[in-house]
């Protein structure tokens, strides 16, 4: 696959996205958005694939929305709009779906969709110069790109609107206190960290991350009774998967477990 405004690339079962419009703060534009999903659509197919990073090159991780496109479609710009999201948001509902998880690196400040962004991933790590910041309103618009779902689920719902009233500008650590991020570290330890982590999960049980993923998601919504319905077969199902007999037998044997992460 071939982009102008990401890179992509597959290496060891890791897949890693990069926002690549430096020059423009890494600002979310319909092309980055089009791009974005195609490249979810890929990672989504590939099975190979067992765990995503999602990055930036330059100093900031994600401005936000492209204003300056936004305003150069003058009357157009709400079928502009109507037409990025849908396509920032098959990117994150095709990376919340899949089982690889999902893991954010942020090395700068996540404004707007970038904010979306890092608090969309399943695990997100952050330099301790990162800053994070909704923004939205001070444009004069709504939060997207799954914020006002994940965010309340993240933090509450009174920090949340904090956060999307105010514009509060959080540091990384004051990200990770309020559950927004995982960790904070040095800038020279972001992507050794990350990458370990990375490694870790994509060798790891990947269809039990999926049936993680997938319980998490729907656990605001049902009763007690049906989640645990869910966890019962989920359970279940797993531990006749190939995965599920490895782990089930290293465990006994006192061995390290050899993972798949197939059917």
């Amino acid at each position: 696959m071939s982009f102008s405004t990401i890179e992509f690339s597959v290496e060891d079962n890791i897949a890693t996205i990069t926002l690549n419009r430096p020059d423009a703060a890494n600002a979310m534009n319909p092309q980055m958005a089009k791009e974005l999903s195609e490249c979810a659509k890929g990672c989504q197919e590939n099975a190979d694939i067992r765990a995503v990073i999602i990055q930036a090159n330059g100093k900031m991780f994600c401005a936000g929305g492209d204003l300056s496109e936004f305003a150069a479609a003058k009357e157009a710009v709400g079928s502009l709009l109507l037409s990025m999201t849908a396509d920032l948001h098959l990117f994150i509902s095709r990376l919340t779906r899949m089982n690889a998880p999902v893991i954010a690196a942020v090395q700068g400040t996540a404004a707007g969709a970038g904010f979306s962004l890092a608090a969309a991933a399943d695990i997100t790590i952050a330099a301790d110069r990162a800053k994070f910041t909704m923004a939205y309103t001070n444009a004069g618009l709504s939060p997207d790109g799954s914020s006002t779902y994940f965010l309340p689920r993240r933090i509450g719902d009174r920090k949340t609107r904090e956060l999307m009233l105010t514009n509060r500008v959080l540091s990384a650590a004051e990200a990770v206190d309020w559950g927004i991020i995982n960790q904070a570290v040095a800038a020279e330890e972001l992507e050794p960290t990350v990458s370990a982590i990375a490694a870790q999960l994509a060798n790891g049980p990947t269809l039990a991350f999926g049936s993680v993923k997938a319980l998490l998601n729907q656990s605001f919504d049902n009763s007690l009774e049906t989640q645990m319905e869910l966890e019962a077969k989920s359970i279940a199902s797993l531990s006749r998967s190939p995965d599920g007999h490895e782990g089930i037998q290293a465990f006994l044997a006192k061995r390290p477990a050899e993972f798949t992460g197939k059917d």
